[in-house]
């Protein structure tokens, strides 16, 4: 038995994760879900059959959550932000010009 009344939270700097979804993927999920329900909604309106909905919508969300889980297993919390950083330098920087070092001792 301890001597503090206290319960200590030993999970207090880690990221929020939820059956498997980490972080920005959670947010992720929520939208693909409403996304799904007014996709449904129009193709109801529009007139597909209830079952051919069904399937559509089934189908594109089985895909679209096995893509969000694997993503988030492979990236984890920042790794997706920090592979779109990395794309975005670039590989080389050419310079066709001395004038950018001239000016560079001044």
């Amino acid at each position: 038995m301890s001597n503090s009344i206290y319960h200590i939270n030993k999970g207090i700097n880690k990221s929020i994760e939820f059956r498997g979804l980490k972080a920005q993927y959670i947010w992720y999920f929520g939208g693909m879900v409403i996304a799904l329900m007014i996709f449904f909604a129009v193709l109801y309106i529009a007139g597909a059959g209830t079952v051919m909905c069904f399937a559509v919508i089934g189908g594109s969300g089985a895909y679209m959550s096995i893509r969000l889980f694997a993503m988030s297993r492979k990236y984890g919390e920042y790794g997706m932000m920090k592979a779109l950083a990395k794309r975005r330098v670039p590989q080389v920087l050419k310079s066709y010009s001395r004038k950018l070092f001239r000016y560079l001792s001044r």
